[in-house]
């Protein structure tokens, strides 16, 4: 039985010690850069320890007084043998994670397995060799195990005064292993966090604990003053308003106090259509134009043709993050998406709702996917949209790849509703979301002259932007192209990572606003995702009510962004750079992009202000405040 325990305790950590080793070997240069790889292996070794001892804590407890009891022993080897290959899985899973997401397993691993038909399908077509060797892996370990753990017999019982001992021993021991310090904080990823780079700092744990972790912290999702700090109400408003150049006596005490009124920059008897097209995982550094591969010429081209901002910034990695920036003009926070918060399901400002009701317009929701991914479908319809159209509910489709389908196939709608609207007495409002530019990279053959390998993400960003002009060519020739006011941005950049705090060169995305309307015009300023949407209510000649903290770009000039990257929150003013992290002292940058970052000494008022916007957002929502008054 001691045996079984020794067996499993030493099986473990070697599976630990070998993916770590493995993985610093293949992450040296970024792990050496952020100086070496001790204490990678320290670190490693506390979080190790914390795993071993919380599962062996149970058995070794009991050991002392069923030991001599063969189903304590076969239950135990059953304890460990699920343990051990759970953490093996993990390991397993670890490189092609890390490769994808710059990280261990987080929480976007638990969020991925919720929707397995999707997952299964990207596995099978773009991983096929992966899988299969991972499986094969697999298969042995579980062999493995069974050598391991299973066979052992019982052993005769100490005497009576000794097993008291012997568990009290056993506990101390678990219990400091599990603590992993003396001081008054338990051990936490922060405790071996060491580097500017999280992908390094994330080598230091292992993926159960990284992913065990992730899950533990979602209780704590919903509140941002545990993680970055309390600010008294009152204050964190005036910050939040003034930053937004909102008066705060415009504020209505029962809703946000940034309910405010906003004039339109353009008049009309009747308000503009609106359409938001969404490009899937489109960052800056695919277009030429922001300084980026020459992957887009179409794109480049719209910005010779509209309204180009060459410093627009995604609020976040994920695409319900840039998609509640755009709908809802919100900020992010460390919590989850509103998307998916039980809060947020009704009741939640998004334009279509304050157009709806304030200037009578129709709204929709178009996507190439299934809209019950990640809650789309949900919250969008809980929030003032009408209708909401997903792939099966496609008129002659031509191409379905794994998440959905093609770009052409989602134009292809748009166009045909847009030519429908011209029938209707109200403006309307189109939020449509490309699928395209997603792994495992599948788009219609011919379309494009590829490069090398058709499946990679390059070649689906040259098809993607192929769908984006032929669009816009069709576009201009229909009736509704004097009457709408088109804007294309990315939700985030692909495959964010970086060894820097906040990578900001991952968060620097395409915004161009084109129409009839819209005279071409490069735009170098500062701006965030959440600006976007004021600024197409005031061009659409939409004057509104709302509580959004985003400028209208036609009038103000917002120099700065905002952004969050995992547990970090990042607020870039002109070019300095403050980033808050959880339970840790904030630090500022001077940024000159694409990645150079000059630490300077901290700015108490720009900390403030960055910790005021990390903040509003979670209380405005707390409060059930980020919505309009209802008219009848």
């Amino acid at each position: 039985m001691r045996y079984q325990l020794l067996a499993f305790v030493i099986a473990l950590f070697l599976v630990f010690f070998a993916s770590r080793v493995m993985l610093v070997l293949w992450q040296r240069k970024r792990v050496l850069a952020a100086g070496g790889t001790g204490r990678v292996f320290l670190g490693g070794l506390r979080i190790d320890l914390n795993q071993i001892a919380t599962y062996v804590a149970l058995p070794a407890l009991l050991m002392p007084w069923l030991e001599d009891q063969q189903w304590f022993v076969n239950v135990t080897a059953v304890w460990f043998g699920l343990w051990w290959l759970g953490c093996v899985f993990m390991e397993i899973c670890t490189p092609q994670f890390i490769d994808e997401y710059d990280t261990r397993p987080n929480r976007l691993f638990v969020e991925y397995l919720k929707h397995p038909k999707e997952v299964s399908g990207m596995l099978w077509r773009g991983y096929k060799k992966v899988l299969a060797l991972g499986l094969i892996v697999f298969a042995g370990m579980i062999y493995l195990a069974l050598q391991l753990f299973s066979g052992y017999t019982t052993a005769p019982l100490g005497p009576w005064w000794l097993r008291p001992i012997e568990s009290l021993v056993y506990a101390a021991i678990c219990f400091l292993a599990i603590r992993g310090t003396l001081k008054k904080r338990p051990i936490n990823p922060s405790t071996v966090a060491f580097a500017g780079d999280g992908m390094v700092n994330s080598l230091a744990l292992n993926s159960m604990y990284s992913l065990q972790y992730a899950v533990y912290a979602m209780k704590y999702e919903m509140s941002a003053e545990d993680v970055y700090g309390k600010m008294p109400a009152a204050q964190m408003n005036q910050i939040v308003n003034e930053a937004a150049g909102i008066s705060p006596a415009e504020g209505n005490g029962k809703q946000a106090a940034t309910l405010h009124r906003q004039p339109a920059t353009h008049v009309a008897d009747r308000p503009l259509n609106i359409v938001l097209i969404v490009e899937e995982s489109l960052g800056a550094q695919y277009i030429q134009t922001l300084g980026g591969q020459s992957l887009t010429p179409n794109l480049d081209a719209l910005y010779e043709q509209g309204w180009g901002f060459t410093r627009a910034y995604a609020t976040g990695t994920r695409s319900v993050r840039g998609l509640e920036a755009l709908s809802a003009g919100f900020p992010p926070t460390i919590t989850q998406s509103v998307f998916k918060l039980p809060g947020a399901q009704s009741g939640f400002f998004t334009i279509a709702d304050v157009l709806g009701q304030q200037h009578g317009y129709h709204s929709r929701f178009l996507y190439g996917g299934e809209a019950h991914f990640d809650n789309m479908k949900g919250f969008f319809l809980g929030n003032g949209f009408r209708e909401v159209i997903d792939g099966p509910q496609f008129k002659d489709p031509k191409f379905l790849g794994t998440w959905g389908y093609s770009d052409e196939d989602m134009f292809n709608q748009l166009d045909r509703l847009l030519q429908e609207d011209g029938a209707r007495k109200e403006p309307v409002l189109t939020l449509a979301f490309s699928v395209s530019n997603h792994s495992p990279w599948e788009y219609p053959e011919g379309r494009i002259q590829t490069s090398g390998n058709p499946a990679t993400v390059d070649n689906t960003v040259r098809y993607a932007d192929h769908a984006l002009g032929e669009f816009f060519k069709m576009a201009r020739t229909r009736d509704y192209w004097n009457n709408t006011v088109f804007v294309v941005v990315a939700d985030h950049d692909s495959r964010v990572f970086g060894a820097d705090l906040i990578p900001l060169r991952h968060f620097h995305i395409p915004a161009v606003i084109l129409g009839g309307t819209i005279a071409p015009r490069r735009d170098d300023r500062l701006i965030s995702q959440i600006d976007l949407a004021p600024t197409l209510l005031s061009l659409a000649g939409a004057a509104c009510e709302h509580p959004m903290i985003g400028h209208d770009l036609t009038r103000q000039t917002p120099d700065r962004a905002i952004m969050q990257y995992g547990d970090r929150y990042g607020y870039l003013q002109g070019d300095q750079l403050t980033v808050l992290e959880p339970h840790l002292d904030p630090q500022q940058f001077r940024y000159q992009a694409p990645e150079t970052f000059e630490p300077t000494p901290t700015d108490e008022a720009m900390i403030q202000c960055a910790r005021a916007h990390a903040l509003w957002p979670f209380s405005v929502y707390r409060d059930k405040s980020y919505t309009v008054p209802k008219r009848g």
